[in-house]
Protein backbone atom coordinates (compact mmCIF):
# COMPACT_ATOMS: atom_id res chain seq x y z
CA UNK A 1 0.00 0.00 0.00
CA UNK A 2 2.08 2.90 -1.32
CA UNK A 3 -0.65 5.46 -2.07
CA UNK A 4 -4.12 6.34 -0.85
CA UNK A 5 -6.86 5.45 -3.34
CA UNK A 6 -10.49 6.59 -3.48
CA UNK A 7 -11.53 3.08 -2.46
CA UNK A 8 -9.64 3.47 0.84
CA UNK A 9 -12.36 5.89 1.96
CA UNK A 10 -15.41 3.90 0.96
CA UNK A 11 -15.87 1.25 3.64
CA UNK A 12 -15.02 -2.40 3.05
CA UNK A 13 -11.76 -4.26 3.28
CA UNK A 14 -9.51 -1.53 1.83
CA UNK A 15 -10.69 1.06 4.34
CA UNK A 16 -10.33 -1.46 7.16
CA UNK A 17 -6.74 -2.14 6.10
CA UNK A 18 -5.93 1.59 5.94
CA UNK A 19 -7.35 2.19 9.42
CA UNK A 20 -5.57 -0.80 10.95
CA UNK A 21 -2.17 -0.24 9.31
CA UNK A 22 -1.96 3.55 9.55
CA UNK A 23 -4.27 5.08 12.14
CA UNK A 24 -4.92 2.36 14.71
CA UNK A 25 -1.25 1.39 14.76
CA UNK A 26 -0.17 4.98 15.46
CA UNK A 27 -2.91 6.02 17.89
CA UNK A 28 -3.18 2.59 19.61
CA UNK A 29 -5.53 2.94 22.58
CA UNK A 30 -8.57 1.08 23.85
CA UNK A 31 -11.03 3.56 22.34
CA UNK A 32 -9.57 3.47 18.82
CA UNK A 33 -9.08 -0.30 18.93
CA UNK A 34 -12.75 -0.84 19.87
CA UNK A 35 -13.72 0.21 16.29
CA UNK A 36 -17.09 1.56 17.43
CA UNK A 37 -19.10 4.38 15.82
CA UNK A 38 -18.45 6.50 18.92
CA UNK A 39 -16.00 6.31 21.82
CA UNK A 40 -17.28 6.04 25.38
CA UNK A 41 -15.43 8.28 27.83
CA UNK A 42 -15.81 8.36 31.61
CA UNK A 43 -18.26 5.47 31.34
CA UNK A 44 -21.25 7.31 29.90
CA UNK A 45 -20.08 10.08 27.53
CA UNK A 46 -20.20 9.22 23.82
CA UNK A 47 -18.07 11.24 21.40
CA UNK A 48 -17.83 10.89 17.64
CA UNK A 49 -16.59 12.79 14.59
CA UNK A 50 -17.22 12.59 10.85
CA UNK A 51 -16.39 14.48 7.66
CA UNK A 52 -18.62 14.95 4.62
CA UNK A 53 -17.50 15.38 1.02
CA UNK A 54 -20.60 14.19 -0.84
CA UNK A 55 -20.89 14.88 -4.56
CA UNK A 56 -23.21 16.44 -5.63
CA UNK A 57 -23.62 18.74 -2.63
CA UNK A 58 -27.39 18.95 -3.24
CA UNK A 59 -29.03 15.62 -4.07
CA UNK A 60 -32.55 14.15 -4.21
CA UNK A 61 -33.88 14.07 -0.66
CA UNK A 62 -31.14 16.08 1.02
CA UNK A 63 -27.85 17.94 0.91
CA UNK A 64 -24.44 17.97 2.58
CA UNK A 65 -25.75 20.03 5.50
CA UNK A 66 -28.55 17.66 6.50
CA UNK A 67 -26.18 14.75 5.91
CA UNK A 68 -23.52 16.22 8.24
CA UNK A 69 -25.95 16.65 11.13
CA UNK A 70 -27.78 13.34 10.69
CA UNK A 71 -24.60 11.34 10.17
CA UNK A 72 -23.04 12.50 13.42
CA UNK A 73 -26.27 12.31 15.43
CA UNK A 74 -26.68 8.73 14.23
CA UNK A 75 -23.10 7.70 15.03
CA UNK A 76 -23.45 8.91 18.62
CA UNK A 77 -26.79 7.13 18.88
CA UNK A 78 -25.28 3.81 17.77
CA UNK A 79 -23.59 3.51 21.18
CA UNK A 80 -26.93 3.75 22.98
CA UNK A 81 -26.40 7.45 23.69
CA UNK A 82 -28.63 10.51 23.55
CA UNK A 83 -26.80 13.05 21.34
CA UNK A 84 -26.85 16.58 22.78
CA UNK A 85 -24.29 18.85 21.15
CA UNK A 86 -22.48 19.13 17.82
CA UNK A 87 -19.55 21.11 16.51
CA UNK A 88 -19.22 22.00 12.85
CA UNK A 89 -16.17 22.93 10.76
CA UNK A 90 -16.40 24.16 7.15
CA UNK A 91 -13.70 24.05 4.48
CA UNK A 92 -14.93 26.24 1.64
CA UNK A 93 -13.55 26.74 -1.85
CA UNK A 94 -12.84 30.32 -2.87
CA UNK A 95 -15.66 31.56 -5.10
CA UNK A 96 -18.33 29.29 -3.64
CA UNK A 97 -21.77 31.01 -3.87
CA UNK A 98 -22.90 32.57 -0.57
CA UNK A 99 -26.53 31.69 -1.34
CA UNK A 100 -25.62 27.99 -1.61
CA UNK A 101 -23.70 28.24 1.67
CA UNK A 102 -26.73 29.82 3.37
CA UNK A 103 -28.89 27.02 2.00
CA UNK A 104 -26.55 24.38 3.48
CA UNK A 105 -26.40 26.11 6.87
CA UNK A 106 -30.20 26.46 6.96
CA UNK A 107 -30.52 22.74 6.22
CA UNK A 108 -28.13 21.96 9.09
CA UNK A 109 -30.12 24.15 11.48
CA UNK A 110 -33.38 22.44 10.51
CA UNK A 111 -31.89 18.96 10.92
CA UNK A 112 -30.43 19.88 14.31
CA UNK A 113 -33.81 21.18 15.46
CA UNK A 114 -35.50 17.98 14.29
CA UNK A 115 -32.95 15.86 16.16
CA UNK A 116 -33.12 18.04 19.27
CA UNK A 117 -29.41 18.86 19.33
CA UNK A 118 -27.52 22.16 19.40
CA UNK A 119 -24.58 23.18 17.22
CA UNK A 120 -22.41 24.92 19.82
CA UNK A 121 -18.99 25.50 18.23
CA UNK A 122 -17.38 25.61 14.82
CA UNK A 123 -14.60 26.67 12.51
CA UNK A 124 -14.34 28.09 8.99
CA UNK A 125 -11.47 27.80 6.51
CA UNK A 126 -11.33 29.01 2.91
CA UNK A 127 -8.93 27.47 0.38
CA UNK A 128 -7.93 28.67 -3.06
CA UNK A 129 -10.16 27.91 -6.03
CA UNK A 130 -9.56 24.30 -7.09
CA UNK A 131 -8.19 23.39 -3.65
CA UNK A 132 -11.37 21.41 -2.91
CA UNK A 133 -14.66 20.79 -4.67
CA UNK A 134 -17.09 23.37 -3.30
CA UNK A 135 -17.45 22.74 0.42
CA UNK A 136 -16.47 20.00 2.89
CA UNK A 137 -17.94 19.77 6.40
CA UNK A 138 -16.70 18.10 9.57
CA UNK A 139 -19.08 17.55 12.48
CA UNK A 140 -18.35 16.15 15.92
CA UNK A 141 -20.95 15.08 18.42
CA UNK A 142 -21.23 14.42 22.12
CA UNK A 143 -23.96 12.63 24.02
CA UNK A 144 -24.84 10.75 27.20
CA UNK A 145 -25.46 7.00 27.31
CA UNK A 146 -28.94 5.95 28.44
CA UNK A 147 -29.17 4.15 31.77
CA UNK A 148 -29.23 0.34 31.91
CA UNK A 149 -28.01 -0.20 28.34
CA UNK A 150 -24.95 -1.93 26.92
CA UNK A 151 -24.69 -1.39 23.18
CA UNK A 152 -21.50 -2.51 21.44
CA UNK A 153 -20.46 -4.14 18.19
CA UNK A 154 -18.92 -6.90 20.32
CA UNK A 155 -22.20 -7.96 21.96
CA UNK A 156 -23.87 -10.17 19.31
CA UNK A 157 -24.40 -13.78 20.44
CA UNK A 158 -25.74 -16.93 18.71
CA UNK A 159 -29.52 -16.95 18.89
CA UNK A 160 -29.91 -13.17 18.68
CA UNK A 161 -32.09 -11.67 15.96
CA UNK A 162 -31.08 -9.10 13.32
CA UNK A 163 -33.43 -6.24 12.37
CA UNK A 164 -33.22 -3.33 9.96
CA UNK A 165 -35.22 -0.13 10.38
CA UNK A 166 -36.26 0.31 6.73
CA UNK A 167 -35.58 0.00 3.03
CA UNK A 168 -32.06 -0.67 1.81
CA UNK A 169 -29.86 1.31 -0.58
CA UNK A 170 -31.92 4.50 -0.98
CA UNK A 171 -29.07 6.95 -0.35
CA UNK A 172 -26.53 5.24 -2.57
CA UNK A 173 -28.91 5.04 -5.49
CA UNK A 174 -30.12 8.63 -4.99
CA UNK A 175 -26.52 9.86 -5.23
CA UNK A 176 -25.94 7.70 -8.30
CA UNK A 177 -29.05 9.05 -10.03
CA UNK A 178 -28.05 12.67 -9.31
CA UNK A 179 -24.42 12.22 -10.29
CA UNK A 180 -25.13 10.40 -13.53
CA UNK A 181 -28.33 12.37 -14.32
CA UNK A 182 -30.40 9.19 -14.39
CA UNK A 183 -34.20 9.40 -14.28
CA UNK A 184 -36.27 6.92 -12.29
CA UNK A 185 -40.05 6.79 -11.89
CA UNK A 186 -40.81 7.32 -9.09
CA UNK A 187 -37.66 9.34 -8.25
CA UNK A 188 -35.28 7.68 -5.78
CA UNK A 189 -34.74 9.94 -2.76
CA UNK A 190 -32.01 9.71 -0.14
CA UNK A 191 -33.12 8.39 3.25
CA UNK A 192 -30.89 10.84 5.18
CA UNK A 193 -32.58 11.15 8.60
CA UNK A 194 -31.77 11.50 12.31
CA UNK A 195 -32.45 8.21 14.08
CA UNK A 196 -31.88 9.29 17.67
CA UNK A 197 -35.56 9.49 18.63
CA UNK A 198 -36.22 6.01 17.23
CA UNK A 199 -33.24 4.74 19.22
CA UNK A 200 -34.44 6.47 22.36
CA UNK A 201 -37.59 4.36 22.10
CA UNK A 202 -35.54 1.19 21.54
CA UNK A 203 -33.49 1.91 24.65
CA UNK A 204 -36.57 1.18 26.77
CA UNK A 205 -35.71 -2.48 26.09
CA UNK A 206 -32.47 -2.01 28.03
CA UNK A 207 -29.74 -4.59 27.53
CA UNK A 208 -31.94 -6.66 25.22
CA UNK A 209 -30.62 -4.38 22.45
CA UNK A 210 -27.11 -5.75 21.92
CA UNK A 211 -25.75 -3.98 18.80
CA UNK A 212 -26.71 -0.87 16.83
CA UNK A 213 -24.95 0.10 13.62
CA UNK A 214 -25.84 2.40 10.72
CA UNK A 215 -25.03 0.83 7.34
CA UNK A 216 -23.46 3.83 5.59
CA UNK A 217 -20.35 3.27 3.44
CA UNK A 218 -20.19 -0.37 2.38
CA UNK A 219 -23.88 -0.80 3.14
CA UNK A 220 -25.63 -3.61 4.98
CA UNK A 221 -23.06 -6.19 3.85
CA UNK A 222 -20.16 -4.30 5.46
CA UNK A 223 -22.01 -3.84 8.76
CA UNK A 224 -22.82 -7.54 8.95
CA UNK A 225 -19.16 -8.38 8.41
CA UNK A 226 -18.06 -5.87 11.06
CA UNK A 227 -20.47 -7.37 13.61
CA UNK A 228 -19.39 -10.89 12.69
CA UNK A 229 -15.71 -10.05 13.11
CA UNK A 230 -15.92 -7.99 16.30
CA UNK A 231 -18.41 -10.31 18.05
CA UNK A 232 -16.83 -13.54 16.77
CA UNK A 233 -20.13 -14.87 15.39
CA UNK A 234 -21.84 -15.77 12.14
CA UNK A 235 -24.89 -14.04 10.70
CA UNK A 236 -27.55 -15.45 8.39
CA UNK A 237 -30.09 -13.20 6.64
CA UNK A 238 -33.06 -14.04 4.45
CA UNK A 239 -33.42 -12.53 0.99
CA UNK A 240 -37.22 -12.61 1.06
CA UNK A 241 -37.24 -10.60 4.31
CA UNK A 242 -35.09 -7.71 3.04
CA UNK A 243 -37.06 -4.46 2.54
CA UNK A 244 -35.99 -2.89 -0.77
CA UNK A 245 -37.92 -0.44 -2.91
CA UNK A 246 -38.74 -1.80 -6.35
CA UNK A 247 -37.17 1.27 -7.95
CA UNK A 248 -33.87 0.64 -6.13
CA UNK A 249 -33.95 -3.07 -6.93
CA UNK A 250 -34.65 -2.36 -10.61
CA UNK A 251 -31.85 0.21 -10.77
CA UNK A 252 -29.43 -2.26 -9.18
CA UNK A 253 -30.42 -4.95 -11.69
CA UNK A 254 -29.93 -2.47 -14.53
CA UNK A 255 -26.46 -1.38 -13.40
CA UNK A 256 -25.21 -4.64 -11.90
CA UNK A 257 -25.08 -3.41 -8.29
CA UNK A 258 -25.78 -5.40 -5.14
CA UNK A 259 -28.14 -3.33 -2.99
CA UNK A 260 -26.52 -4.85 0.11
CA UNK A 261 -23.40 -2.82 -0.78
CA UNK A 262 -25.20 0.52 -1.24
CA UNK A 263 -24.91 3.26 1.37
CA UNK A 264 -27.79 4.20 3.66
CA UNK A 265 -28.01 7.41 5.72
CA UNK A 266 -31.24 6.92 7.63
CA UNK A 267 -31.31 3.24 8.55
CA UNK A 268 -29.93 1.13 11.37
CA UNK A 269 -29.11 -2.52 11.91
CA UNK A 270 -30.01 -3.82 15.36
CA UNK A 271 -29.05 -7.11 17.00
CA UNK A 272 -31.57 -7.92 19.70
CA UNK A 273 -32.18 -10.71 22.19
CA UNK A 274 -34.61 -13.12 20.48
CA UNK A 275 -37.19 -12.79 23.27
CA UNK A 276 -37.51 -9.07 22.53
CA UNK A 277 -37.29 -9.15 18.72
CA UNK A 278 -41.00 -8.66 18.00
CA UNK A 279 -41.25 -5.87 20.57
CA UNK A 280 -38.21 -4.17 19.03
CA UNK A 281 -39.83 -4.46 15.60
CA UNK A 282 -43.04 -2.83 16.83
CA UNK A 283 -41.06 0.00 18.43
CA UNK A 284 -39.28 0.64 15.14
CA UNK A 285 -42.51 0.58 13.17
CA UNK A 286 -44.05 3.14 15.55
CA UNK A 287 -41.48 5.73 14.45
CA UNK A 288 -41.77 7.60 11.13
CA UNK A 289 -38.24 6.52 10.22
CA UNK A 290 -38.91 2.87 11.01
CA UNK A 291 -42.26 2.16 9.36
CA UNK A 292 -40.65 -0.30 6.90
CA UNK A 293 -38.62 -2.10 9.57
CA UNK A 294 -38.19 -5.86 9.30
CA UNK A 295 -36.61 -8.85 11.01
CA UNK A 296 -34.05 -9.97 8.43
CA UNK A 297 -31.92 -12.67 10.04
CA UNK A 298 -30.27 -14.22 13.04
CA UNK A 299 -26.90 -14.69 14.67
CA UNK A 300 -25.21 -18.12 14.75
CA UNK A 301 -21.82 -19.60 15.59
CA UNK A 302 -20.65 -20.29 12.02
CA UNK A 303 -18.33 -17.21 11.76
CA UNK A 304 -19.77 -16.76 8.24
CA UNK A 305 -22.03 -14.05 6.80
CA UNK A 306 -24.59 -15.77 4.58
CA UNK A 307 -27.90 -15.21 2.86
CA UNK A 308 -30.71 -17.69 2.25
CA UNK A 309 -31.89 -16.86 -1.26
CA UNK A 310 -35.41 -16.86 -2.68
CA UNK A 311 -34.37 -19.97 -4.66
CA UNK A 312 -33.88 -22.01 -1.51
CA UNK A 313 -30.07 -21.92 -1.64
CA UNK A 314 -27.56 -20.37 0.72
CA UNK A 315 -24.48 -18.39 -0.23
CA UNK A 316 -21.78 -16.30 1.44
CA UNK A 317 -22.41 -12.58 1.05
CA UNK A 318 -19.61 -10.77 -0.75
CA UNK A 319 -17.86 -8.25 1.47
CA UNK A 320 -17.30 -4.87 -0.21
CA UNK A 321 -13.70 -4.07 -1.12
CA UNK A 322 -14.42 -0.33 -1.40
CA UNK A 323 -17.46 1.87 -1.92
CA UNK A 324 -19.22 1.41 -5.25
CA UNK A 325 -19.47 5.20 -5.46
CA UNK A 326 -16.76 7.48 -4.02
CA UNK A 327 -17.85 10.73 -2.36
CA UNK A 328 -21.09 9.14 -1.14
CA UNK A 329 -21.20 10.99 2.20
Amino acid sequence: MDKVLLSHGGGGTMMERLIEEVFAKAFDNEHINAMEDAALLFGNIAITTDSFTVKPIFFPGGDIGRLAVCGTVNDASMRGAKPLYLTSAFIIEEGYPIEDLKRIVKSMAEAAEEAGVKIVAGDTKVVEKGGIDGVFINTSGIGVVYENVDVSIKNARPGDVVLISGTIGDHGMAIMSAREELQFDPPILSDVSPLNKLIEKLMTLGKAVKVLRDPTRGGVAEVLYEISKMSGVGIKIYEDKLPVKESVKSACDLMGFDFLHLANEGKLIAVVDRKYAEEALEIMKSDKYGKNAAIIGEVNDSKLVTINTVYGTSRIIDRPIGELLPRIC
